[in-house]
Order: C-alpha cells, then structure tokens, then sequence
C-alpha cells in the first residue's frame, strides 16, 4: 500500500499558477547576471576601460548604475503592479529586456563600455519594474501555507540563475575570437524566453484599478514609505531584507577581486565563488519551509544573522596567510586551506537564505492585498538605498588603504552591530529565536488541526498542562502570536523569563498565594480578548504530577463570562516523562530522555462561550489527548 503523498513546496511547479511566474523570474535574473558578469569580466581580466577609470572603479560604480533606478522607478513600479493585470505587465516589461539586450549587443560588438554601463542601468530599470510585480503576485497565486515555500523557492530559483548567469557570462565571454558575438545570442535568446514564459502567466487582477499613477517618483517614494511605516512589523521586515542586501552588495561586487586580489586565481575562481555563494542562498531558502512546518516563522532571522557574522568572521582568518601564487581551477582546489574559504561562503549563503525569505513572506501575509506591490515597491527604495550605500563605503574604504579582506570583515562586525540594535528594538525575533531552538533541538512535534486557529479575532485556547515546556512547544507551533496564562512561579524562571516577558505573557497566582496577581490577570486577560488577541490557558491551574489531567478549575468560566469568545480545546502528547515533566521526580532534576523525542499537539474546533462549560471543555481535552501522555 502506498504512502499516502505529503505536500511540500515542490509540488508548486505542477501548477500554473507557480510555474510560469518562477520560469519568468529565473530568466530575467539569469539574463541580469549573463549579461553583467560578462561586461564585469571583460573589464577585469580583458582591459575594457571607460573614460580612464580603473577596473576596481568600474565594478563598483556599476554595482551604483544597477541599483539606482530602483531607487528613482520602484514607486512607479509599485502603483502599475497595482492598477494593471500583473500578468499583462510582466508581458510589457519583459519585451522591454528583448529591446535593451539587443542594445546591449551592439556595446558588446563595439567594446563600448559607455554604451554597456547605459544598458547596466537599463537592466536595472526592468528589474526594479518586475521586482514589485513578482512578489506581490505570490498572495493571488497562493494559499497563505504556501507563500513561505513559494518564496524560498523564487528565492532559490533567483540565485541558481544568478549561479548559472555568472557561470555563462564568463564561459561565453571569454569563447575564443567570437565571445562577444556568442553573448549577444545568449542574452537576447534569454530575453526572448523570458517573453514567452510570461505568456504563461495566468490572469492576476488589478487589486487597486482606480489609483492615480503619481508621476512624481520623489513624491510618492515618501508617500509610500510613510504608508508602510504605520505598520511597524511590515516596516521593520522591509528594513531586515534592505540590510541583507547592503551586506550581500558588498560581498558579490567585491568577488571579482577577491578572486584575482586576495586568492590569486583567473576568472574561473571567481565564477566558482559566485556557484558556492548562490548554492548556499538557494540551500538555505529551500530549507526554510522545512524548518519551520510551512508556517512563517521569525525565529529564522536571527538564526540567520547570527550565521552571516560568524561565518563572515571567519572568512577574514581563513585568508590570512595564504599562498601568493597564482591559480587555476585545479590547482585552487587542490589546496585543503581554499576549502574552508568555500566553506564559509557556502555557509554565509545558506544563513543568507534562513534570514531573507521568511522576512519576505511575513511582508506578504501582514501587508493589506490592495498595497502589496507598493509595500514590496518600498522595499526595492529600501534595497537601493541600501546598495547603493554599500557602493559608496565599499569604494571610500578602499580608497583609504583598506584592504579586501578587511572590508569584508568591517561588514561581518557591522552585521553584528546591526543584529544587536535590531533585536533590543523588536525582542520578538529574538524570542522566537530561542522558542524555535528549544523545541527543535529537544522535540519532533506532529501538529493537527492547526487550521483551527483563526487568523484574527480574539479566542481563548485551553491545554492540558504536562511541563515546563509547554508554552513553548505551543508558541513554536502556532503562528499567530498567543498571550499565555501562566503559574507567576514559573513565569519567573531564568532564561524562560525572557521569552515570557517579550511574548507578553500574563502571570497570574492562586487568590491563597497572592489575590492581588490573580485579579490583574483576569482584568489584563479581558484587556487582551478585547484588543482581539488569542489568550491561552491552563484550565487545570497546575502541572500534572501522574500524568493525567487534573480537574479544570473555575477560572475558564469567570473569563468567558466577562469576555464571551469563542473555545478552541487542544492537547499536548508525548510531553510525560520529559526532562520538564514531574515523572519520576521533580522536573529537570533527572538525566533528559534524548533529543528529538516525538511529541503531539492536536487543535480542534472552536466552541461557543455559550456552550463552554469547564467539565465540557475538560472531557474534550481529555478525548483529544487520548491515551498518548
């Protein structure tokens, strides 16, 4: 008997609704990196020079030329993805690539590096048109479970092309006498597959058809920013995602260098740092949705962040000392010391990948459907900004007397500046870091009947009450955000504390220990359920001593008669006899069972306040618990 078939993100490119969207981006990236790597490697290794500036000049300023029109055509960008049928003006824009690659072809004939740069920024202005397009498009070609894979994937798809591109560019390129007529079919055939993939596109309609298209880009660039900043959780994604690519700007605009400068190889080696950067990227977009259960999950970004630093610390030390010879390609790899430096840019991408795509996800699900394209429009601003930024120190640093390697690090260390003032600004993260480490590195847990939750509107969640861990096993389950109950004892443990407090978890004690605790818990909990939160307690008031469910005490039924809500019943399995159960003893005072234990946690239908009486609530939970402790 077969198994019967689990959906995951791959199951996307059997849709239309995906796969012609992802064949469309992939092209237009790849046709991005084909064309500019190809006009990078012949300014860096073949002498083509403009207006006397040196090659180091021309990397950087071209690394400027792209991103600034996404600074200046992004809020245009974002209001046409608006008022049009996206798929309609994916077709518009990707005919304008035909008509710019074949400009391009004449700069490649003619070794006019002016005429080459021009088209650089031409690029930039279809990818800053597309850009707002392609992921504002995602939320109607997908359901909310399916946006993090969709996006992990579009993220994969965009640095494989980026990948594949880069390797192109320098094979092409570089083919005998005829390179640059080669690159010329490539990246108009490219620009014409692109076409026809758009073609492909279902219908995606207008979400705001009556808006009018503000023709002052400066004027609406802050319009929109302002928009955007009243949602303080879309704002500060957008701002995350701007800070990876001003780190990632600097790393891949100085790969080209690096590969001639620091480890002395030819164009080969650059092409290979570009291939491991952009696998790991794709690594580790893809295994977003694997690591968080197909829900969005914010503990990934600071995971991210801290693999970003780490990695980029470590890449400084592994290029000290190194061999002052020139290499090929067989000949870098033979060295075991290059292996580490591939290593750590591997590993920078993969933790790349963990920081970036479910920012862009929660962007998707938190923004309003009319304003999405204009959300991620100011995201692009945002990105330029960053870049473009990113350019200018990159260039100004080295100007001093900086080195490569050092420039490199000064971002690593930034980056850990960075992280710090983000998290003490928004603990959130950081919290959800440190619930998603726990209950990934100690348990498997099997969720059903999450679909249960409601995506807004206030709820009261009741559980069996089995450890210490409880709360936590939960919060790591659930997406939206939960306001915990919970014994004042335990709200105070060390390290659990922290999570506690950011989550803004409501202490509350027995009215014998302390009357005054108890009764700001119900006012705060009435306070919570009114502002429309999900508020989740322990009907049984204490932990489990035997394993079974104590009796439900009388303080669901004082809430739901001051706050009448709907009931949603769940249970915890598995959790007897962890490491934070009483089993056997007191909790964490016995040897722990072993990592990834298998646990459950089962949701089931909501029920009306009406119907919620304690001992109802508490037979339910019991027959959702079963017999699994």
């Amino acid at each position: 008997m077969s198994q019967q078939h689990q959906d995951n993100q791959f199951d996307l490119f059997k849709q239309r609704r995906f796969m012609p969207l992802f064949v469309t981006q992939f092209m237009g990236a790849f046709n991005d990196n084909l064309f500019k790597n190809a006009f990078l490697v012949l300014v860096t290794f073949h002498g083509l020079s403009m207006m006397g500036m040196n090659a180091q000049t021309i990397v950087n300023l071209s690394a400027g030329i792209f991103m600034l029109p996404f600074f200046l055509f992004s809020a245009l960008a974002g209001q046409l993805a608006e008022k049009y049928d996206k798929a309609v003006l994916a077709r518009w824009i990707k005919i304008l690539e035909v008509w710019i690659m074949l400009a391009a072809g004449a700069g490649f004939i003619w070794h006019n590096a002016s005429l080459l740069m021009f088209c650089l920024f031409l690029m930039g202005v279809h990818s800053a048109l597309f850009g707002p397009l392609k992921y504002s498009v995602l939320p109607q070609y997908l359901k909310e479970q399916e946006l993090l894979g969709g996006n992990g994937l579009i993220e994969m798809g965009t640095f494989i092309a980026i990948l594949l591109g880069q390797i192109a560019g320098t094979m092409i390129v570089q083919t005998g006498d005829h390179g640059e007529k080669l690159i010329v079919f490539a990246c108009v055939g490219v620009a014409i597959a692109g076409y026809l993939s758009s073609r492909a596109m279902p219908s995606a309609p207008p979400t705001a058809p009556d808006i009018k298209i503000n023709w002052n880009v400066f004027a609406e660039t802050m319009l929109i920013i302002r928009h955007v900043k009243h949602n303080k959780t879309v704002f500060n994604c957008l701002l995350g995602i701007s800070w990876f690519w001003f780190f990632g700007a600097v790393y891949l605009t100085q790969f080209p260098d690096f590969a001639k400068s620091v480890l002395h190889g030819n164009a080969d080696i650059y092409t290979l740092l570009m291939a491991i950067f952009s696998l790991g990227v794709g690594i580790g977009s893809m295994l977003c949705e694997k690591l968080s259960g197909r829900q969005i999950e914010l503990g990934l970004v600071p995971f991210g962040s801290i693999g970003l630093s780490v990695f980029g610390v470590d890449l400084y030390f592994a290029t000290a000392n190194l061999v002052q010879t020139q290499y090929t390609l067989s000949t870098f790899m033979v060295e075991i010391q290059h292996w580490r430096v591939l290593a750590d840019l591997l590993l920078i991408g993969v933790f790349g990948g963990f920081f970036i795509v479910p920012l862009y996800a929660l962007i998707q699900a938190r923004t309003e459907r009319e304003f999405t394209s204009r959300a991620i429009a100011a995201n692009n601003i945002l990105n330029s900004l960053f870049m473009v930024v990113a350019s200018i120190m990159s260039i100004a640093l080295l100007s001093m007397g900086v080195e490569l390697r050092e420039l490199l690090l000064i971002v690593a260390v930034m980056n850990i500046i960075v992280a710090i003032y983000i998290y003490s600004l928004i603990p959130e993260f950081l919290m959800r870091f440190l619930v998603w480490i726990l209950t990934h590195t100690l348990y498997r847990v099997k969720k059903q009947g999450l679909e249960h939750i409601p995506n807004e509107g206030p709820a009261v969640l009741v559980c069996n009450h089995v450890s210490y861990m409880d709360a936590l096993v939960i919060a790591g389950s659930i997406r939206r955000p939960i306001r915990f109950v919970m014994d004042y004892q335990i709200y105070k443990l060390p390290v659990l504390n922290f999570i506690f407090r950011t989550a803004g978890t409501i202490p509350i004690g027995t009215a014998k220990e302390n009357p005054e605790i108890k009764d700001a818990a119900f006012a705060l909990i009435a306070q919570a359920l009114n502002s429309g939160d999900l508020v989740l307690i322990f009907p049984e008031g204490r932990i489990t001593r035997n394993g079974e469910i104590n009796r439900f005490m009388p303080g669901i039924e004082r809430i739901l008669k001051e706050t009448p809500v709907p009931v949603i019943p769940m249970a915890l399995q598995g959790l007897w006899g962890s490491f934070f159960s009483r089993k056997d003893g007191a909790a964490m005072m016995k040897w722990p069972r072993g990592l990834f234990s298998k646990i459950g946690i089962i949701v089931d239908q909501a029920i009306g306040a009406n119907e919620a009486d304690r001992q109802a609530l508490e037979d339910k939970v019991r027959e959702l618990r079963g017999n699994k402790l």
